[in-house]
């Protein structure tokens, strides 16, 4: 592991590291030191019921268990790779209000939001590889994106926000090389539950929400849930406004304690000004332009009149579960889904010169049109075979996901007018379009996987995968550019060791294999799935004395068929990038009044192959940061005149990355502190959050010196919300 472990790169991530360590160290010299006294007994966090399974309520921020990372409901520290949860109560003492990429802002191997705010897109990367559209799951089943086609689902839905770091294809079929993040949605309660709230923000934007869940006309088997909230109002940028909506109902069947069906559906819809934030140049943002300096941070190049955002979204599908007498337990987990989607704007597109005082502009006009349809089968069973315990599984699921993507775009030499900074205007004549791509992308995909868990020895756990795909893949080109089409397989395999101590240390390793479906073409035809391996080791550690779990890992992937360009050829998978890192997450609920979240990692991508362009080899592929760093700390008052009133602050350490795999253009460095304070009483609550309370001004990340955005500006969110 050369290079990833330099004395300079690393200094946040163990310093942070160490840190966390020392915390853990000092909670168990002081359970040794009390307990030779007295026998310390374990803090029980009260709340408004325990954990949920796999998919139910965290308590505090503490998850135990978790389906990311083997689909049943499994101990988190027998999955053989690092999970990162993120609960429901996390979720409202951060402030998480409009997407999911804010809710992994302190996940350790996670870099969200790398070009600041974006309202129609979750841009994630896991351990240094984009997960934004072949690493986002719905409850185990795949958000299949591509191009402009991609669901989004608002966090007011869900749960959960969870993380499997590293491959999850033996598991979910084609997937994100560097993890997934899957989005556990709410569920029926078993008591009844009525919820509202009122919100707005700094900006000028203002939302509502309701979150209803009861027995159905008194019946013992018939349960409901209702969700929904509305928002709209202004945003950070000029010029930027949106409303948006959401619905989600579902029912809940379950006529015996071995039979259940869940159905549910949901509608959003988007209405907006479309924004520039992340379409902006190197030079007048990083670096000072010569004549301008730096643009505003809530710069909008385009034409209010003509940038417009919409989509509509539907879902429906349902969860049946049935266990036979035998012990068997069969699942089947269903969803279809439909995209329609416009986003029609005037963006900052500078790439003929950046040092004079005008910034070139594109314009594009792109409609979308997307269908998607999962369904997973397994059944599972625990027995006791040869002086084992084995919890197996097999299943077969399938995926099916169509896009037609019509594009215009401005013609070359016929661009808008370009942006002055020193004389703005926003009154521009209707830009010339032309028709640019109109593509129908398919994928077909049918896999069949077994795992098997097996317990022995008194505390080993060993678990062991193996999937076969079966992938059909199209390119439907309507412009007759050239059609592709592409009919593949693929095994992939887990294999992971733990050993479980009294003392709640589980160490553990595994080595897995993926591979990841593209949709579209290069020159050798349809681009095949990427490939790889990763291998992986840590400790995971749950405390006997104290609600609260530590993570701390170590890892290396490498992925091949990686896409470069190779001159008068063009695209070509002929390259490997290599991910090695380490990571540390520590979640406690210290006692009733403190919760603690702390993170550091650093991660080390790597060009190991690029045969188009051999100077590359060696270098960072862009966008991601070395090393990043997070510490949250709630404290909530419980007894006296002032219980209910509760406190967080947290503070976010963003390293240095590239903006061009050359690494000739650095993006510095930023910190970034975060806060909330809320009083509850009588199932009353009103919260204030501020998001980068100090007002840094800092550049999130760069995509090539063309693609730079901002991070977000201070952004203060009062709410009030009602349990009734």
């Amino acid at each position: 592991m050369s290079g990833m472990l330099g004395k300079n790169k690393v200094k946040a991530a163990l310093g942070a590291g160490v840190a966390l360590m020392a915390l853990s160290a000092s909670f168990s010299a002081r359970a040794q030191v009390q307990s030779e006294g007295t026998t310390l007994a374990p803090i029980v966090i009260e709340g408004q019921g325990t954990e949920g399974g796999g998919t139910g309520p965290v308590e505090g921020y503490v998850a135990k268990q978790t389906t990311t990372g083997s689909k049943t409901d499994t101990p988190i520290n027998e999955i053989p790779q690092s999970v990162s949860v993120v609960g429901r109560e996390e979720l409202e003492d951060r402030g998480v209000v409009d997407k999911v990429d804010q809710a992994l802002l302190y996940t350790p191997g996670v870099f969200a939001q790398p070009y600041g705010s974006d309202p129609d897109t979750d841009w994630i990367y896991v351990r240094g590889f984009n997960a934004s559209q072949t690493g986002l799951f719905y409850d185990n089943l795949a958000l299949t994106s591509h191009a402009y086609g991609n669901f989004q689902i608002d966090p007011f839905l869900l749960e959960r926000v969870e993380v499997l770091k590293g491959p999850a294809s033996v598991l979910l079929g084609g997937a994100n090389a560097g993890g997934v993040v899957n989005l556990v949605r709410k569920r029926p309660t078993d008591e009844p539950y009525f919820y509202t709230e009122l919100g707005v923000d700094s900006n000028g934007s203002g939302y509502a929400g309701f979150d209803f869940s009861d027995k159905a006309l008194g019946s013992d088997v018939v349960s409901y849930r209702f969700t929904g909230k509305l928002s709209g109002g202004q945003g950070y940028s000029d010029e930027q406004d949106d409303i948006r909506g959401v619905f989600m109902p579902q029912i809940t069947f379950q006529p015996t304690d071995t039979t259940s069906l869940n159905v549910w559906a949901s509608v959003s819809k988007l209405d907006q000004t479309h924004t520039s934030n992340g379409l902006l140049p190197y030079t007048g943002t990083v670096e000072n332009n010569p004549v301008f300096g730096k643009l505003d941070r809530d710069v909008f190049v385009g034409d209010p009149d003509f940038d417009i955002g919409r989509s509509t979204q539907a879902m429906v599908g349902y969860e049946f579960e049935h266990e036979f007498d035998s012990g068997w337990k069969f699942t089947q987990n269903l969803r279809y889904a439909h995209l329609d989607k416009r986003e029609r704007q005037i963006y900052a597109f500078d790439f003929l010169s950046q040092t004079d005082g005008l910034v070139l502009t594109y314009a594009d006009d792109v409609r979308s049109s997307a269908d998607s349809f999962n369904v997973d089968n397994r059944l599972e069973n625990e027995f006791e075979f040869g002086g084992a315990t084995h919890k197996v599984m097999a299943g077969v699921d399938y995926r099916y996901y169509r896009l037609d993507n019509d594009q215009l775009a401005t013609p070359f030499g016929s661009y808008p007018p370009q942006y002055d900074p020193l004389n703005p205007s926003n009154d521009l004549p209707t830009p010339t379009l032309v028709p640019s791509t109109h593509q129908i992308y398919t994928i077909n995909q049918v896999g069949a996987y077994v795992q098997d868990q097996i317990k022995f020895g008194g505390g080993w756990v060993a678990t062991l995968n193996g999937r076969f795909d079966y992938l059909e893949s199209e390119v439907d080109d309507r412009l007759g550019t050239g059609d592709a089409k592409l009919n593949d397989t693929a095994w992939s395999g887990r294999a992971g060791i733990a050993y479980e101590f009294e003392n709640g240390v589980t160490p553990y390793a595994s080595v897995s294999t993926f591979f990841s479906p593209l949709v579209g073409t290069g020159a050798d035809g349809a681009l095949k799935p990427e490939e790889g391996e990763q291998y992986e080791a840590g400790v995971k550690y749950e405390p006997t004395w104290l609600d609260g779990s530590l993570t701390a890992s170590v890892f290396q992937i490498d992925k091949q068929n990686y896409t470069v360009s190779i001159p008068a050829i063009g695209d070509r998978q002929l390259g490997e990038v290599r991910s090695r890192g380490v990571e540390l997450e520590g979640k406690f609920n210290l006692d009733r009044n403190w919760k603690l979240i702390a993170a550091a990692s650093y991660t080390d991508l790597e060009f190991t192959e690029n045969p188009g362009d051999s100077s590359l080899e060696g270098n960072t592929p862009a966008v991601v940061p070395n090393a990043q760093t997070s510490l949250w700390l709630d404290y909530t008052v419980t007894d006296g005149p002032l219980a209910g009133l509760g406190l967080g602050a947290g503070v976010r350490y963003r390293g240095k990355s590239w903006a061009d795999d050359a690494n000739t253009l650095r993006v510095a460095d930023a910190t970034v502190f975060d806060a909330g304070i809320r009083y509850e009483k009588n199932d009353w609550k009103a919260a204030l959050n501020v998001t980068n309370l100090f007002d840094k001004e800092y550049v999130a990340g760069c995509n090539t010196m063309y693609f730079c955005g901002y991070g977000e500006a201070r952004t203060l969110t009062l709410k009030v919300s009602k349990v009734w």
